[in-house]
């Protein structure tokens, strides 16, 4: 089951809300979310929920045993094999046909590579164990005694396939003593349905533009048409991620949790170094936390953590060459811009420091979209040009043409032009008279209600396209 399905959107979530509701003690409306999420999981992977009840039960007791260990060493250790047990897991599902597949070309080994389905969600609910467990050794966060309690924290259905990865302190208070209020689920399910219409309206688009530019034959690929290939699947990867990304946190505002925001306009930043402070920050903020500070952070081997943190958020986002290099490249251009650029980037207008930004995530999504490399390294050539290739086609002409205006409308979604526009509103609204601010209270129940059913219609018009981030 996904956020933008209809069988979600029509009847999960108005169900599922409407029992919240109508349930008063906080024990049973726990119960029922946990009910709930583990419906929600199972409709599409039946199969490995006995693989999230148990490693749910495995953290849970884990975190009890690192709680009552007084001995640091005896701590530590057991802190280490939690780890090493939850990595395997992730391991074994995700890694173990790449390596094989590797160790064979290596080798010239020819050992069968199993065929071992992913479990959807896997990348999330794994490292928020690990966050968890890691948190009780630190003493950060207690232990919680509840299993339920616990299993509600990893499964609930919001977070639970394709993040933000939520951190349990994040959480605590709130699995005993959050507040639903009215404006809470008016605010949430606005929050959703702007969500909503990122994935179902601009995302799917764009995705579906992209396509005919960048799944084509691309050794007859224009250079213009490569570019336009990959700013759309810059629009889509965006809209996609972020547009989940806002679901979950309106999903969360609407049962009373408050979850941290997991992006923050990354497409207008300065430098590679701003946008990953901005783009998908409960996952950056993961590996600072639990990799790059502990290996000593700014304040010594600089570089070589860096480079583990590359590489493994690299293959973090699937078992697949281009990823690797995606992170490998993600960590040289930093590298260059802490150690060269840095400076020259403050000092020049904006104007040109954006350009060279969007210069180089252009470039990084293209080894993130080509999981073939033969592929990924002809792509590259018709950016630049190589071959002796066009610098502009009919067919580019025509798509631009036909899409100018979806182009554009992209382009200010990724900017906060409209959360500019609506603090404006805002303050003019308390300004104004009561029958104003009246008037804008109707009118935007029905402006997000429109906007609701356009992207019902979306839906329904279009094939299955689910989020990019079930893959990983």
């Amino acid at each position: 089951m996904i956020f933008s399905g209809l069988i979600f959107l029509c009847i999960f979530l108005p169900l599922t809300t409407l029992l919240y509701y109508i349930i008063r003690d906080r024990r049973w409306r726990n119960g029922l979310l946990i009910a709930a999420s583990l419906v929600f999981y199972a409709w599409g992977e039946p199969r490995y929920v006995i693989l999230l009840l148990v490693c749910s039960l495995f953290n849970y007791l884990c975190g009890l045993s690192i709680e009552k260990t007084k001995a640091q060493n005896k701590k530590k250790a057991k802190l280490i094999l939690s780890v090493i047990l939850n990595i395997f897991v992730l391991f074994f599902f995700k890694y173990t046909g790449f390596l094989i597949e590797n160790l064979n070309l290596l080798s010239g080994w020819t050992v069968q590579v199993p065929d071992i389905y992913l479990p959807v969600g896997i990348s999330f609910y794994t490292f928020k164990a690990i966050s968890y467990v890691v948190d009780i050794y630190r003493g950060k966060v207690p232990a919680q005694k509840s299993h339920w309690k616990f299993l509600l924290y990893i499964s609930l259905f919001h977070h639970l396939v394709a993040g933000p990865i939520i951190r349990y302190e994040d959480i605590a208070n709130e699995i005993d003593c959050r507040e639903e209020t009215p404006e809470g689920l008016r605010d949430g399910v606005r929050r959703f349905i702007i969500g909503l219409a990122k994935k179902v309206i601009l995302s799917n688009t764009a995705a579906e533009i992209a396509g005919t530019f960048l799944d084509g034959d691309i050794s007859r690929l224009s250079v213009a048409g490569a570019w336009l290939g990959i700013i759309l699947f810059a629009f889509r990867i965006y809209f996609d991620f972020s547009g989940y990304s806002d679901m979950a946190i309106g999903l969360g505002k609407m049962f009373g949790f408050n979850y941290t925001e997991n992006f923050n306009y990354p497409y207008v930043s300065k430098s590679l170094t701003e946008f990953w402070r901005r783009w998908h920050i409960s996952l950056g903020t993961f590996f600072r936390d639990y990799v790059y500070i502990p290996l000593g952070g700014n304040r010594k081997c600089l570089i070589r953590n860096l480079l583990v943190v590359w590489f493994l958020t690299g293959l973090w986002h699937g078992a697949s060459w281009n990823f690797i290099l995606w992170g490998v490249f993600n960590f040289v251009l930093i590298v260059i811009e802490k150690k060269l650029l840095r400076r020259f980037l403050e000092r020049i207008p904006a104007f040109f420091s954006r350009v060279y930004f969007v210069f180089v995530i252009l470039v990084g999504w293209t080894f993130f979209y080509f999981t073939d490399t033969t592929r990924l390294f002809v792509f590259l050539g018709a950016l630049f040009g190589s071959g002796g290739r066009s610098f502009i086609s009919p067919d580019a002409i025509i798509l631009i043409e036909n899409n100018c205006v979806f182009i554009v409308i992209c382009i200010l979604a990724c900017m906060p032009v409209l959360k500019y526009m609506s603090d404006i509103t805002e303050r003019k609204t308390e300004e104004r008279s009561k029958l104003a601010a009246g008037i804008q209270n109707i009118g935007q129940p029905f402006a997000y209600t429109m906007v609701f059913i356009v992207s019902l219609l979306f839906l329904v018009s279009q094939t299955y396209n689910p989020f990019l981030y079930f893959q990983f």
